[in-house]
């Protein structure tokens, strides 16, 4: 009786957690984004490749789990920053600019929103943890890794807040990046336009360009066809594909290819694609207080997405749009033929590692920065000043903490990672 009150003792923790795991998932992903079945399975096994991928796929559960703790070093919800609300390391990468230029930046704004700093640079920490334990880096290198990125976030919020550099206009290119990055940059240069067409087009018998069919471009329906024909009538289009396999929190979500002919580019190039996808309400606003002013102005969640970009990085894109089709939300922008992102094999020693985090840490401080009063009228204040009040004197404090924070965390992500296999073949086997 003893023993079995023990064992009861030893796994009720575990138990709760595993309820609970069952609760978040059914309600986000059956109750909120209506995934069938179908969509769950797909979905989750991409989640079960690791437990970094499990973590991209579950940013509920981060901010179930976030919002329930207290820090010193929040800002006050009167005072929030326009975070990116996914932030990891497979969320940046190397794309053009509406000036033409190839640079390295933030590539994914779907779960934009208002809230304290502290969410970003969080969960960003997290996944330096869980991306660098991938690749089979020690704990000791997984924290120095978190401490550039945290220290170059707070140095170049500095920067701006001194007046050394204006957020509107810093842009990181091969002049002023490192390592992976400056590579990466510098391969893009050498690459053309066309290449991207080439890869996921060819032209017909009647001369005609056209979408080449693969596992993950398939035709759409003619209603489809129709709908996004007069959706988009003010371009010349030649051909619509679905897009499969990008991502994993974005399964379930409509995704769309558009081949459209046009001169809007930056580079004067004459055939181009359109990425025309699916938006639903960003995860932080389920967990974070609600912002009357912010809804007010970007009610329409394609607006909401559409405003982050440009908030953050996009003032001019001629593309950047947003509409409602058939009741459903959705945002447009130019699928960049030079979106790329630094992959594990291009990180050749530690130094690389530390190097990149650190150019990250300058780009999230430059979009925090950038999306406020220089921006939008929803603010009234500079993001960088707020900040740095909240970090105060005690930077030491706040990056060691931030660090434990996010090793801790890591390792339960590997817990719940292993709830979440178990469950998943009890549900779908």
């Amino acid at each position: 009786m003893e023993h079995a009150l023990l064992e009861q003792v030893k796994h009720t923790r575990t138990n709760l957690r595993q309820r609970q795991l069952e609760t978040i998932f059914e309600e986000f992903d059956v109750q909120r984004m209506k995934l069938t079945d179908t969509q769950r399975l797909e979905k989750y096994r991409k989640m079960l490749e690791s437990p970094f991928r499990f973590f991209r796929g579950s940013a509920y559960l981060f901010y179930f789990d976030m919002t329930k703790t207290t820090s010193i070093f929040h800002t006050p919800d009167r005072r929030p920053t326009w975070i990116q609300g996914d932030m990891h390391m497979d969320n940046f990468g190397a794309f053009q600019n509406e000036d033409g230029t190839i640079v390295f930046d933030v590539n994914d704004f779907d779960e934009g929103y208002v809230g304290s700093y502290l969410y970003d640079i969080t969960r960003m920490s997290v996944s330096i943890a869980l991306y660098l334990d991938e690749q089979g880096l020690h704990n000791a290198a997984q924290e120095t890794a978190i401490q550039h990125f945290l220290n170059s976030y707070i140095d170049q919020l500095k920067r701006f807040q001194r007046k050394l550099d204006d957020p509107l206009t810093l842009v990181f290119t091969k002049d002023n990046t490192k390592g992976p990055a400056r590579k990466l940059l510098k391969k893009l240069e050498k690459r053309q336009r066309s290449h991207f067409l080439q890869d996921i087009s060819y032209s017909n018998e009647d001369g005609q360009r056209v979408f080449l069919w693969n596992e993950e471009i398939q035709p759409v329906s003619a209603e489809e066809y129709s709908a996004i024909s007069k959706a988009l009538a003010t371009y010349k289009i030649k051909d619509i594909a679905c897009k499969y396999g990008s991502g994993t929190a974005s399964i379930g979500l409509k995704r769309y290819y558009i081949l459209v002919e046009g001169d809007k580019d930056a580079s004067g190039v004459d055939d181009l694609v359109l990425e025309m996808k699916e938006v639903r309400t960003a995860i932080p606003a389920y967990f974070l207080p609600y912002h009357e002013l912010f809804w007010a102005h970007y009610e329409h969640q394609g607006a909401r997405v559409v405003g982050t970009q440009k908030a953050m990085h996009h003032l001019e894109d001629p593309h950047l749009s947003y509409i409602t089709m058939n009741g459903q939300e959705f945002y447009i922008r130019e699928r960049s033929p030079f979106k790329k992102k630094i992959k594990p094999k291009n990180y050749k020693d530690l130094e690389d590692y530390f190097t990149t985090t650190a150019i990250m840490g300058q780009i999230a401080a430059k979009i925090h920065a950038r999306a406020d009063i220089d921006y939008s009228h929803v603010f009234t204040y500079h993001s960088e000043e707020e900040i740095l009040k909240a970090i105060g004197k005690e930077r030491n404090v706040f990056v060691e903490h931030t660090i434990l924070q996010a090793m801790s965390y890591k390792e339960m992500v590997y817990t719940d990672f292993d709830l979440f296999k178990n469950w998943v073949e009890v549900k779908f086997n």
